[in-house]
């Protein structure tokens, strides 16, 4: 299985009454574990969570604080792109050359890094003075 299959998998639980727009990610560690999440929806808008705020929360309950590579995938006519609060959570996990592959549930995919996904990441490296 592979990790789009795995976000295939996990994106049939999100739960999404209210845009129908289901998304699915998964995310493998540095040690091989694969994490999943799904979108939840809430009828107050702001808070929903998104799919890949679910897989990193999965993978910090489970130990786990290393991204190795994402898969996102979601039923678009293009791949979809995480937003910017996803970008920011992936990046405060994985590195800036950590593979992200995002694709569509027709079997598109777009292969990119999270540093391609969010440029001029605020980093711990801006809190030294703290």
């Amino acid at each position: 299985m592979t990790l789009i299959d795995d976000a295939r998998a996990v994106r049939e639980n999100a739960h999404v009454p209210y845009s129908r727009f289901k998304v699915g990610a998964a995310i493998r560690t540095a040690g091989g574990t694969v994490y999943k999440g799904c979108n939840v929806e809430n009828v107050a808008y702001p808070e929903g969570t998104c799919a890949e705020a679910g897989a990193i929360a999965a993978m910090v309950a489970g130990g786990d604080l290393e991204i190795a590579e994402v898969a996102v995938i979601a039923d678009s006519p293009v791949p979809v792109s995480p937003c910017g609060g996803c970008r920011q959570k992936l990046a405060e996990f994985g590195k800036a050359d950590v593979k992200v592959t995002l694709a569509t549930t027709d079997g598109a995919t777009f292969e990119t890094t999270i540093g391609a996904l969010l440029p001029g990441v605020f980093d711990k490296d801006y809190m030294s003075r703290v």
